[in-house]
């Protein structure tokens, strides 16, 4: 049976734009010098559009929230198999305010900006491989 047309276009709606902040995070990552704090933020982005994405395709309702692990656990209801990949996303939350103004939080390290951009892909490609084809951009 296929998928209501409205459904596909909302969940891929939610899926470009973690798309565009994973290709966010890499470019900033790669940039000279990198803009460590700008990846971070898309990182989060990219994990918390994922799930919205998720739990769209799936007709579930959300709060507007930057909690990962309240969207998570939403997405676990659904899918428990996502468990080990939503508690390594539970941190990049902070990172959705973390670094809005000026020296309110220290800037991370580079490594913790290649972890974060690890942890993004990883939520991206799970969500993706949950969702049918016609669902992906």
């Amino acid at each position: 049976m296929p998928h209501d047309p409205i459904l596909i276009s909302d969940t891929r709606g939610w899926l470009i734009k973690a798309a565009h902040d994973l290709r966010g995070a890499e470019i900033d990552l790669a940039d000279n010098p990198p803009l460590l704090d700008d990846v971070m933020f898309h990182c989060q982005q990219t994990a918390e559009r994922s799930l919205k994405a998720f739990l769209t395709f799936h007709n579930r309702p959300f709060r507007k929230t930057h909690s990962l692990e309240e969207i998570g656990e939403a997405c676990l209801v659904i899918d428990e198999s996502l468990a080990p990949i939503i508690d390594k996303a539970v941190p990049l939350t902070e990172y959705a305010w973390a670094f809005r103004y000026p020296g309110e939080s220290e800037m991370p390290s580079m490594e913790e900006a290649r972890e974060a951009f690890k942890v993004a892909q990883l939520v991206h490609k799970a969500i993706l491989d949950r969702l049918p084809e016609e669902a992906r951009p």
